[in-house]
């Protein structure tokens, strides 16, 4: 006699023990212990650097190689990359898996200051920015309007848009893409600066002369106080004009002599589109 002859002459039997069987299984379904996956933690510090008016080479040799040998040196990195463009240095350490960020990003600033006295004189400080989580934008948001040019586009979105985004919980950046920030452009002719013999370097000052803004202190009377404000800047595209780059022969040499100056852009050196529209995005990346 096989053993499953019993169940076959007591069918109830067999029926009982199968409803047994399921009671448990569905009881222990719940009890079974769940392995979580390891929690793991990955960042990407991201160094920037800017030299207004250098080639990609003169960035890469001067800027880009001392950084990177020196910042190679810090812990945590697994590895790195580097971008040379005009005028920029875009450096990116990808640390080590669960490594500490904020460790990691102490050590990388004490490199890089280490270096800062090797960096051309007129170069910009390097900027720091940790990213923790995912590197890659979870959405984009686009904005786009017929009325509006770019630029205005820009600023309302840095005003407005993006503070309210990134103090939304679970949200670590909004990122703007395709920006156009206001700036006023002073599109210099090389042969009208020849004729009146003027060079960029004398633009330059003057621009950086005209550009000063200080607290001088307050005048306080009996009812009233009122702040004192040493203000040079120029604001409009007919200050800039008028600004004198250089007085010669008993006449000033204006920078509308010498220059096309209009309300712009900072950089024209990306764009972005929306059903063939110039627009401006908003890259979110999630905590």
């Amino acid at each position: 006699m096989n053993f499953t002859d019993i169940f076959i002459r007591r069918p109830v039997l067999a029926t009982v023990i199968s409803l047994l069987i399921l009671v448990l299984g569905l009881r222990s379904m719940d009890q079974l212990l769940v392995r979580e996956y390891p929690e793991t933690q990955n960042a990407v510090v991201t160094i920037s650097t800017t030299y207004f008016g250098a080639d990609p080479d003169l960035v890469s040799g001067f800027i880009t190689t001392p950084l990177e040998n020196s910042i190679a040196q810090a812990n945590g990195i697994d590895y790195m990359t580097s971008m040379s463009t005009q005028g920029a240095s875009t450096i990116t350490a990808n640390l080590r898996l669960n490594y500490d960020p904020n460790k990691a990003l102490t050590e990388i600033t004490t490199k890089v200051n280490a270096v800062l006295n090797q960096l051309p004189k007129d170069t910009q400080q390097p900027v720091l920015s940790v990213e923790v989580g995912e590197s890659i934008d979870s959405m984009y948001i686009g904005f786009y309007s017929n009325e509006l040019p770019t630029n205005k586009i820009t600023d309302y979105l840095i005003r407005v848009v993006q503070p309210k985004l990134q103090a939304v919980e679970g949200v670590q950046t909004a990122e703007i893409l395709g920006s156009r920030q206001f700036a006023m452009r002073a599109w210099l002719d090389p042969e009208k600066m020849a004729a009146h013999g003027i060079t960029g370097t004398e633009v330059n000052t003057a621009l950086a002369t005209n550009d000063f803004i200080s607290a001088i202190g307050r005048t306080k009377g009996q009812m009233v106080t009122v702040d004192l404000v040493a203000d040079t800047a120029l604001h409009t595209t007919e200050e800039f004009r008028n600004l004198v780059i250089k007085s010669q022969n008993g006449a000033n040499v204006r920078l509308g002599d010498i220059a096309n100056i209009t309300l712009g852009s900072e950089n024209y050196d990306s764009s972005v589109s929306f059903d063939n529209a110039t627009a401006v995005y908003i890259g979110i990346k999630v905590a």
